[in-house]
């Protein structure tokens, strides 16, 4: 339960900080209070989440061939494609999260929140 939680808070960092580095990125930027902001980072970290728990496997399996063919490039497109899948979840379920433009801003996002991600599990390992 340890290892969900400190996964959970490095995903809502690490998406945090791509809002504020990416343009077109935005999360939680229309609500006035900062709790308010915080349980949106953090919901959306969880569909995140959920969705690279989830979806991504299967969509790296089917992608295997594009993946091996471009030497491992086309995992930016599928992390891109996760983040994007969780902009439009987000909107579904009433989430203050967007990204405004599929290839640039996901792709540029994507990276962000990767590089973010590995910073973050380097300082703080999971326990699991």
């Amino acid at each position: 339960m340890k290892g969900f939680l400190i996964k959970t808070v490095v995903n809502g960092i690490a998406l945090w900080v791509a809002a504020l580095a990416v343009q077109g990125i935005s999360l939680g930027e229309e609500a006035p209070e900062l709790s308010t902001r915080l349980l949106t980072i953090l919901l959306v970290a969880l569909v995140f989440g959920v969705i690279n728990a989830v979806v991504k496997p299967i969509a790296k399996f089917l992608a295997f061939p594009a993946i091996v063919l471009t030497l491992g490039l086309f995992t930016l497109i599928v992390n891109a494609a996760m983040l994007w899948l969780t902009s439009w979840f987000s909107g579904k379920v009433g989430l203050d999260f967007s990204v405004d433009n599929f290839f640039w801003t996901s792709v540029i996002g994507g990276i962000v929140i990767t590089l973010v991600s590995m910073i973050l599990n380097v300082l703080v390992p999971d326990t699991d």
